[in-house]
């Protein structure tokens, strides 16, 4: 007999890590955007020639070792963030002596990893020796989803149920909604959920042609707006059952009630009108968390700084919470971090996560000239402690797939 909803499980957060052009991990991201810096710079991974812009969020300084994972070959650039990520959310959840030894499987930890165009560097490396006509079977594999999977299953023992998902600049908030679905419906106890993402040429000249990348810089919402930025990294969360986390006297961050995904069917790169698609979304999420729209006091937006997509996004907000919108926080902190392609989403799921856990917002980072269609507060002047019961994550990507969550307080 199926579940009914009153006696699903209830999925919490516990656990969180993160790399981004910020450094230093999950810290380095949350007080960087406290105190309002960017971490953008200049390209230095490979020859910016024929992009519109040169600025970008990189991950700078990196290293990696793959002794430190059990590992006998350095995996794809991608999938390292993915692994170091990984690590530091196991740890912050408690979980390393349970996760951290592959030797063991563990078929009630689950798998639940997005990425828009992880593999690249790794397939241009292999399309080069194909053409040398030196094919190399160790690239071929690195450029699949499934490595990702695979190298997780092996150096974090996860053997339960496991995804893999794509939906352009939505999936790391998608993964994380699956995440908790699993949960609820009993197929985990604990998920490592998580978006990343990797610069390379191939992906970012592509974005170029379709000019969804400023000659300027990434101004979100604001009127002197005119496209955004990309960059990398990887945003992993620990989604755990209450039952299981308070079983263990885990701390949690907050509760993740309900998810929604959709797609708007109207233009590969065009918001449609009215922002109608982000609408459902919000409105699909909040009726499966079974929560009030002017209950949502916060909202971590997409908030790219393209010129039609802010609108969209601001009246989206406006359409599903009406009067209680203006009374919300919104934040976008992707002119702290740039756009991160597939890991946008989970990085941004650990910003709302530890907004609810703090009662704290960090400003909109590089925001402009005030825009009259965009009409919310955006919280321009620095941190702000706030009230927050609930909140909401929205994302959006190329093709028109759009996900949402909405965080709650932890019991």
């Amino acid at each position: 007999m199926a579940q009914t909803q009153a006696c699903r499980n209830r999925a919490v957060i516990t656990g969180l890590g993160a790399v981004t052009c910020l450094g230093g991990g999950v810290e380095g991201l949350w007080e960087g955007l406290l105190a309002g810096r960017r971490g953008l710079s200049e390209f230095a991974k490979f020859d910016p020639t024929g992009l519109r812009n040169t600025l970008c969020g990189q991950v700078r300084d990196w290293t990696f070792t793959p002794a430190e994972f059990g590992l006998d070959q350095t995996p794809d650039e991608a999938a390292q963030f993915l692994l170091v990520a990984a690590a530091e959310a196991i740890a912050d959840a408690g979980l390393s002596e349970r996760l951290y030894s592959g030797a063991e499987r563990r078929p009630e930890v689950g798998l639940s990893l997005a990425s828009n165009f992880a593999g690249a560097v790794s397939w241009e490396q292999y399309l080069s020796s194909v053409l040398a006509k030196e094919p190399s079977p160790e690239q071929f594999a690195q450029f699949s989803f499934g490595n990702a999977l695979s190298l997780c299953r092996d150096v974090f023992g996860a053997a339960g149920p496991a995804s893999q998902l794509s939906m352009a600049c939505a999936s790391g908030t998608a993964c994380i909604g699956l995440a908790a679905e699993m949960i609820r419906d009993g197929q985990a106890g604990v998920v490592i959920a998580g978006g990343y993402d990797s610069l390379a040429a191939s992906p970012l000249s592509g974005l170029s042609l379709l000019r969804t990348i400023t000659d300027d810089d990434l101004y979100p919402f604001s009127a002197n707006r005119s496209g955004t930025l990309f960059g990398e990294g990887a945003g992993v969360l620990i989604v755990e059952s209450l039952e299981h986390a308070r079983a263990r006297g885990a701390r949690c961050y907050c509760e993740l009630p309900g998810s929604w995904q959709n797609n708007n069917a109207y233009h590969l790169t065009a918001p449609d009108e009215g922002g109608a698609g982000m609408a459902r979304v919000l409105a699909g999420a909040l009726g499966k968390a079974d929560v009030a729209p002017e209950c949502v006091g916060h909202i971590n937006a997409h908030g790219t700084g393209t010129e039609y997509h802010d609108v969209a996004e601001t009246q989206a907000i406006k359409s599903v919470l009406g009067a209680a919108a203006y009374e919300a926080t919104v934040v976008s902190i992707k002119g702290a971090v740039s756009h991160l392609m597939g890991a946008a989403g989970s990085v941004e799921g650990i910003v709302a996560a530890l907004s609810v856990f703090h009662q704290l917002v960090p400003p909109t980072v590089n925001y402009g000239e005030p825009d009259p269609e965009c009409d919310l507060d955006y919280v321009v002047d620095g941190r702000r402690e706030q009230s927050i019961d609930y909140a909401a994550s929205i994302s959006a990507g190329i093709g028109g797939d759009n996900a949402c969550i909405i965080l709650g307080r932890a019991d």
